[in-house]
């Protein structure tokens, strides 16, 4: 028992020091997700380890204080991310209904066949910007019925898993369908205009995750984060970045995407909000993300039921408030940040 707990204890180790590096290999990068299991595995390796080891002497002592130090950064960490953490988005008290924005992202999973399930929880929330993502020609079909309630609309239907659609109630200016990074994957810049007559920059995001199967780097991903960061930064507008990232809340990109851009986090404060896998409770993260310049308050952030796919939908209220700026302030970039930016673009596009 003490060298099995060993062993899972040096694995769990290893798992928290790797990510520490720039390294943008997928195995490496991969560790950035599990941080809430990893952390539940230090504190049983720990507790079962004091009990079973025999004869302890400087090796173990040794053992069980990097344990401990291991322990103590995994839930740093993830400590933002929780109740006991200050908000990032202050909540929204005012009643000004021409300036909320209700948005609502789902991956549907393309092979997935419960449509109506997607549109109920659509009907529950009764959002204004619906992004919808893993979208083929048959969810273009299925979810058709939405430009009745939704009628300005930009598709990229793919049948890579990268289709992209948005729908939307209020009018759309100038959006457009860009390939940043890769030729098969796409996003959508365009600007809202609410019914207050203010325009917001809104951006959706699904860039490809370092996965054996997919990239064997997160060099992509993160580039094409940090090319609409980079974009949005210094501008004195309101701006919204949504979408399946494919990395995780607490990951140093995310981090990196939000010193380059300016954005905020709504779930800071909050809770994770994990959203990706579905089918596994026991081993889900934060995929699913909404960002939003200081411009904001929240008025609702929530994480909705099972819906088919192996993502949950996310629903997020946002209330344009012109006293926000003043009570928020914005992620800055380093120079170290900057360059680190800047070098992933040039590598992403490199190739």
């Amino acid at each position: 028992m003490e060298t099995a707990l060993a062993i899972t204890g040096w694995i769990m180790i290893a798992a928290t020091v790797l990510p520490l590096s720039r390294s943008a290999a997928w195995w490496v990068r991969i560790f950035d997700f599990p941080r809430l299991q990893i952390t539940l595995c230090f504190i049983v390796v720990f507790a079962m380890y004091l009990l079973v080891r025999e004869d302890p002497g400087a090796v173990d002592n040794v053992f069980l204080g990097l344990l401990g130090l291991c322990l103590a950064y995994q839930l740093w960490r993830m400590y933002p991310y929780t109740p006991l953490a200050r908000v990032q988005v202050e909540w929204s008290s005012r009643h000004r209904p021409e300036a909320l924005l209700g948005i609502f992202i789902s991956n549907v999973f393309m092979d997935n066949r419960r449509a109506e399930l997607l549109r109920k929880r659509i009907v529950e929330n009764d959002p204004d910007i619906i992004l919808v993502v893993e979208t083929d020609q048959w969810w273009e079909q299925a979810l058709q019925d939405l430009e009745a309630s939704h009628p300005h609309v930009v598709k990229c239907v793919l049948n890579n898993t990268y289709g992209m659609m948005l729908f939307s109630r209020f009018e759309l200016l100038g959006a457009e369908v860009r390939f940043l990074i890769e030729d098969d994957v796409p996003s959508i810049a365009t600007q809202v205009k609410l019914p207050s007559g203010d325009a917001i920059q809104l951006r959706c995001v699904h860039p490809r995750p370092p996965a054996p199967q997919e990239n064997e780097r997160s060099t992509e991903r993160d580039a094409e984060l940090l090319v609409v960061a980079k974009e949005l930064r210094g501008r004195d507008e309101p701006a919204i970045v949504v979408g399946d990232l494919n990395d995780v809340a607490w990951s140093r990109t995310n981090h990196l995407f939000q010193k380059i851009s300016g954005l905020l986090d709504p779930r800071i404060g909050r809770g994770f909000f994990s959203t990706f896998n579905a089918n596994w409770p026991l081993l889900r993260f934060p995929l699913d993300h909404v960002f939003c310049s200081k411009h904001f308050r929240v008025r609702d952030f929530k994480v909705l039921s099972k819906c088919g796919s192996d993502h949950f939908p996310v629903f997020a209220r946002l209330s344009l408030e012109p006293d926000a700026t003043a009570a928020t302030e914005e992620p800055t970039p380093s120079p170290d940040d900057e360059a680190e930016a800047r070098e992933k673009i040039e590598d992403a596009r490199e190739d």
